[in-house]
């Protein structure tokens, strides 16, 4: 039997790192802040829910995407792994903070 990749998991929570209320998405599963773009590090498929570390997810750098707009890589401050994730652009009241994750495509300034 094939593990499903994608939980739809659409709902608020307040931000580990900068302590602000996160809205829902409205359309697909919001993992990150849009306000700071941390997150935490609680799925192994998205929307699962099913990793314990629950590390804060930084983010390390965001990457250019035709498709999709901008990818974020974070990093992991517990267990060191790194995940990526689709910055969320656009089709929401609270969109991804648009200068941090172009600020983010060149992280080494």
């Amino acid at each position: 039997m094939e593990t499903k990749r994608f939980s739809k998991l659409d709902s608020g929570f307040v931000c580990e790192n900068c302590g602000k209320q996160v809205t829902p998405l409205g359309y697909t599963s919001r993992n990150h802040c849009p306000y700071c773009l941390h997150s935490k590090h609680v799925d192994i498929n998205p929307g699962d829910r099913m990793n314990d570390c629950g590390g804060l997810l930084v983010p390390v750098q965001s990457l250019p995407d035709a498709k999709k707009g901008f990818i974020i890589v974070f990093k992991c401050k517990k267990c060191g792994q790194t995940v990526r994730n689709v910055a969320a652009l656009g089709k929401t009241d609270t969109p991804d903070n648009s200068s941090l994750l172009i600020r983010l495509t060149n992280p080494e300034r």
